[in-house]
């Protein structure tokens, strides 16, 4: 059967469905056994052999297995038959390869419950009843109920519409939405874009409402044909990743430049070719900076992890980035600066009758409310005697008033039945549904007062502009409420036919009051150098209201129309945006207007969204915030971050946990590249010098790995420094080794030079340090490992903090302090074995070439501390 082709009975008919009581229980059961749930089958996954041997192809990695096969064959080719130091290179790169394979699984694991805590609704009928139930669990026959906003999450062939309009561009490529007819009888030959009486999943309804019946779900639908064409999952890397990548592969390109002239100066003075392979090796090995992406990815997932508990989800990794750097949120105020909870205030009827409902409700007061809650499409559902209204806020405030001080709504459509409606969309602000009144027929039209202004006729219009202006210097929201009354059904069920001659009938204002931690979250992004800026809906004058409530506004110019700024060039509005905070009655269009004139300013904008017609802003905008419980599929899919509980204050937590990842990535790179970048010049010095290799390979393996990669995993799990707030926006331009980074490296890398080459010396050339152990190349070899070993694992609290690391409270990072000590603990232990001794070519050496060690590693933390004393700003006792 092709349902496009055949009537809405037939459909109904095939698929045993009931358009008014829908399934039963038990018939979903038996359609979700034959045909199973609602999901796209999952892309065969890369099996762990295949991510194994993928892993390998990493240019570092690359370099660690030719590092190993010479290693492996100067041991074959020597006589001591020692291999150790190829197997061991072998087995980092193994266990570096499972760690990534384990990250990705967590991360496969992360995205399955962020897909979870983000998985796609319908609105169906069953049992007689409306439910909102997964779409997962969606079966053909199952009654779809429509509304603007919808994503359709399977095919279906529509049995009811009003004014439906639906984007399909998803499947047909068509970006303007298509108007359906139900009545539409389909062809032979149609395509899927001509067909108007059907809807494919992956398409939005954008304006109107309908009910439709399931036809098909999962694989069989449409968009499931084209889905088991493709099968590609890509991990996304962000842009900062990328760099780091790139770092790695410039810093072991320079490491094997090194090694080449290294192995060539030692052939110039004649040593052995083994000897200078050998060495060549572990200068190689040396620069390759093993653990630096995979502590950074770390540290980017630990970020998201973070916001996921303070409610923020985020959907694409680079946004974690890119907030660090926002300097504008452009904010919804309903639900997001306010508590999206509104309530009738104020009711005005005629002349200065303005009823207050916290005082007392009137006749006429009623009237005016009961009329409005006819023209609204909130759904109410009362169990256990608890009143719940679901839909939009203004309309649940007008119909709770109604319900709560006079009867319900359904008592008023069972007399007043509705036979007709113009839903209500972003760019008319109005919405107007026609009812059987006795033998006539009435139309009733709601929405913003300037808007209906023009088309009221009846009535005390000029009063009424006075109290909608009294109204909104109050804050309250605003909604006139109009009607015409017709002898006979309308024909024509259109804005031009209806929306005319209307008779005022009265003013509702409501407030919606503001979310008792806004105020806070905006005075705490305005510190840190974030502006926020209001578009709403609302009265110009009610959103200055609010605005100057919060601290968003001082001064009334700060605010201006939709109208005002329609008329307005894009060179006026890019002059004036810096100037402006509060945007009221703008459109869709507007917002993208406002986002992209404050990206020409430079700035890296937030924005908040909800609705479909919000999507293109928030693609627009470098960070897009979807609304987790108000906002629709469309946005949500638009969005790089959810909130999960439509909160401001959430932004300004997001923000500054991105500004955290940032600081913890440069902390990252500062500890592991002092580190990485001494190593070569240790190494490239003491041949120059001609003292020989002051490390073997294994050692600068253990080195890297351990002494750098246990405490560089805790690292990532570090908090942010206090008053990151307080300070400005990273400029979105900035490079990661930006605000002398790599000075620091520089600095780090120096000290750590000279204190390890003089450990070397000593232990290698200088006599009289003890009787019992000579001075010789593996005693050099020894002091020189124990020396970088231990100052790298106690640089990790220099790079903790700018202050000094007796401010610094451990046990904010308890995990940094155990990674540290056990670092420091197997360092130890391997220098005092025989058998680890022997296997990391060690020697035992005297308790005064100990102490050397250890006095030598203490002077990087030293050298630091001065330096950190030296800049420390003077504190003013007041701000303690």
């Amino acid at each position: 059967m092709e349902p496009y082709k055949e009537t809405v009975d037939a459909v109904v008919s095939e698929y045993n469905a009931s358009l008014d009581d829908g399934l039963t229980e038990k018939k979903v059961e038996e359609k979700i056994k034959n045909n199973g749930k609602n999901k796209f089958d999952e892309a065969s996954k890369e099996s762990l052999a295949k991510k194994f041997f993928h892993s390998l192809t990493d240019f570092t990695t690359i370099i660690l297995l030719v590092a190993a096969v010479i290693s492996l064959y100067t041991a074959i080719a020597t006589d001591h038959g020692d291999y150790f130091e190829s197997f061991l290179i072998i087995a980092i790169v193994v266990i570096n390869s499972v760690l990534a394979i384990v990250q990705e699984g967590n991360a496969e694991k992360a995205l399955s419950a962020l897909q979870d805590m983000n998985k796609q609704t319908a609105t169906v009928i069953r049992n007689g009843k409306q439910e909102e139930i997964d779409a997962e669990d969606l079966v053909p026959g199952d009654t779809l109920l429509l509304e603007s906003g919808s994503m359709i999450t399977a095919d279906a062939r529509i049995a009811e519409a009003s004014q439906l309009r639906v984007e399909e561009s998803a499947l047909t490529g068509e970006s303007e939405p298509v108007m359906k007819d139900p009545e539409y009888q389909g062809e032979e030959d149609d395509s899927l874009g001509d067909r108007l009486n059907m809807l494919y999943k992956g398409s939005t309804v954008v304006n109107g409402r309908g009910k439709a019946i399931v036809t098909a779900t999962g694989m069989k639908t449409e968009m499931g044909k084209i889905a088991g064409l493709l099968n590609s999952d890509e991990t996304q890397k962000t842009p900062l990743q990328k760099r780091l990548n790139q770092l790695g592969k410039r810093i072991s390109l320079i490491a094997l430049a090194a090694a080449a002239f290294v192995f060539f100066i030692g052939q110039m003075q004649g040593e052995p070719m083994l000897d200078m392979f050998i060495t060549a090796i572990s200068l190689a090995v040396a620069a390759v900076p093993e653990t630096l992406t995979v502590i950074v990815t770390l540290t980017l997932a630990f970020g998201v992890q973070k916001m996921a508990q303070k409610n923020a989800i985020i959907r694409r990794l680079p946004a974690v980035e890119t907030l660090g750097s926002a300097n504008v949120i452009c904010s919804d105020k309903t639900g997001t600066l306010t508590q999206n909870k509104m309530r009738v205030r104020r009711v005005w009827t005629h002349g200065d009758s303005v009823v207050d409902t916290e005082e007392g409700m009137t006749d006429e007061a009623m009237e005016v409310l009961s009329i409005a809650a006819l023209c609204t499409d909130v759904i109410v559902e009362n169990d256990d005697n608890e009143l719940e209204i679901k839909g939009n806020p203004t309309e649940a405030a007008i119909v709770r008033a109604v319900e709560e001080n006079y009867h319900t709504k359904a008592e008023l459509e069972e007399k007043y039945p509705r036979v007709g409606e113009i839903p209500f969309d972003s760019d008319r602000k109005m919405m107007t549904t026609v009812h059987k009144r006795g033998k006539k027929f009435i139309s009733i039209t709601k929405g913003a007062f300037d808007v209906l202004y023009p088309k009221f006729h009846y009535g005390d219009v000029d009063q009424a502009a006075i109290v909608n202006d009294r109204f909104g210097k109050k804050a309250l929201r605003v909604i006139a409420v109009g009607y015409a009354i017709h002898e006979e059904e309308p024909k024509e069920i259109t804005s031009e036919a209806l929306e005319k001659n209307l008779r005022l009938m009265g003013l509702i204002g409501m407030i919606d009051p503001p979310r008792p931690e806004s105020k806070a979250a905006i005075a705490r992004a305005k510190k840190a150098g974030i502006k926020t800026v209001m578009i709403t809906g609302d009265h110009v004058v009610t959103a200055g209201a609010i605005a100057k409530e919060l601290g968003i506004m001082k001064s009334r110019k700060e605010a201006i129309s939709g109208a005002q700024l329609q008329k307005m060039t894009d060179e006026e509005l890019d002059d004036r945006v810096k100037d402006l905070s509060v945007y009221a009655r703008v459109t869709p269009e507007d917002k993208i207007r406002i986002v992209k004139s404050w990206q020409r300013s430079g700035a890296v904008v937030a924005m908040t969204g909800d609705g479909v017609n919000d999507a293109p802003a928030l693609k627009a905008s470098d960070v897009g915030c979807a609304m987790g419980i108000t906002g629709t599929d469309v946005a949500k899919g638009a969005a790089d971050m959810v909130l999960t509980d439509d909160n401001f204050a959430t932004i300004v937590d997001a923000v500054a946990r991105g500004r955290s990842v940032y600081q913890g990535i440069r902390k990252a790179i500062n500890f592991l590249l002092s580190c990485n970048i001494s190593e070569i010049f240790i190494v490239v010095i003491a041949m120059l010098l001609g003292w020989g290799a002051p490390f073997t390979a294994v050692q600068l393996l253990f080195v890297n790995v351990v002494a750098d990669g246990l405490p560089g995993f805790a690292l990532g799990r570090e908090p942010a420094e206090a008053g990151i707030m307080d300070e400005k926006p990273i400029p979105r331009d900035e490079g990661i080794f930006a605000r002398g980074l790599w000075k620091k490296i520089g600095l780090n890398a120096a000290v750590f030079t000279v204190v390890t080459l003089i450990g070397f010396y000593i232990g290698a050339f200088v006599e009289h340090i003890s009787y019992f152990t000579p001075p010789s190349l593996e005693v050099g070899q020894t002091v020189a490992f124990l020396v970088l070993a231990y100052s790298s694992i106690l640089h990790v609290f220099n790079v903790r903090s700018s202050k000094s690391i007796f401010k610094v409270d451990l046990a904010t990072n308890k995990s940094l302090a155990q990674m540290a000590w056990l670092a420091l603990g197997i360092t130890t232990a391997i220098a005092l074995i025989p058998q680890t001794q022997e296997l990391f070519y060690l020697v035992p050496i005297s308790m005064n070439h100990w102490i050397i060690a250890i006095l030598l590693s203490l002077v990087p933390i030293i050298v630091t501390e001065l330096i950190k004393f030296h800049k420390a700003p003077e504190v003013d006792p007041e701000n303690i």
